[in-house]
């Protein structure tokens, strides 16, 4: 059964996985100020439900440092830390890994024109990594929109399938014990998830 609540609503909301199978999945959809203080807690209560989807076992330290760039990307760069101005997120959790946009509400950029981080007049820069280490730390990145939203892809860590007569299944992430004592999302945030299974 498939279901979508505002957060304002449901405080205590508690996510459900089902599992690895093809028709288990969870979004959410959240929003931010542009804020430098709001980026961390919502990366921490992202990955929190990431890591407990199992989805990507083992590749949630390189989700969460692509997640962080793009949430700080878009408040510094995009929305320019306008308070008027939000930062949106949606992120899906399902056989096919984790997907993540990020959508903010400045002007827009070329992506192609940002300077290579790793050429030598740049690597004494304290800034302008974001985009490489978002790219280097999933396994496809995009923009659209004239550069307003990043959208980024982890391929799931492990396949359904059998191996000597065996299911395959992945191993729960060491901070897995984390998520019943998680904190829920706040207003503002959704998350629509499906338990079937097939």
């Amino acid at each position: 059964m498939s279901e979508m609540r505002s957060l304002n609503e449901v405080s205590e909301l508690r996510p459900q996985f089902a599992g690895k199978h093809a028709d288990s999945f969870f979004q959410i959809e959240a929003w931010m100020p542009s804020e430098i203080k709001a980026v961390g807690p919502l990366v921490q209560r992202l990955m929190r439900l990431i890591e407990g989807s199992h989805f990507v076992a083992g590749e949630e330290p390189a989700i969460e440092l692509a997640l962080e760039e793009a949430l700080n990307n878009a408040v510094v760069h995009g929305n320019r830390m306008d308070p008027e101005k939000l930062v949106q997120v949606l992120c899906r959790c399902d056989g096919k890994g984790i997907s993540l946009a990020v959508k903010d509400q400045g002007q827009g950029f070329d992506p192609n024109t940002v300077s290579n981080p790793l050429s030598p007049e740049n690597l004494s820069a304290d800034h302008g990594r974001g985009i490489w280490l978002m790219r280097t730390a999933m396994d496809e990145i995009f923009f659209k929109h004239g550069g307003t939203e990043v959208h980024m892809r982890k391929a799931p860590t492990c396949q359904l399938g059998t191996e000597h007569g065996a299911p395959t299944k992945c191993l729960p992430s060491a901070r897995q014990t984390e998520l019943n004592s998680a904190p829920p999302l706040s207003a503002g945030e959704r998350v629509h998830s499906s338990n079937q299974r097939g």
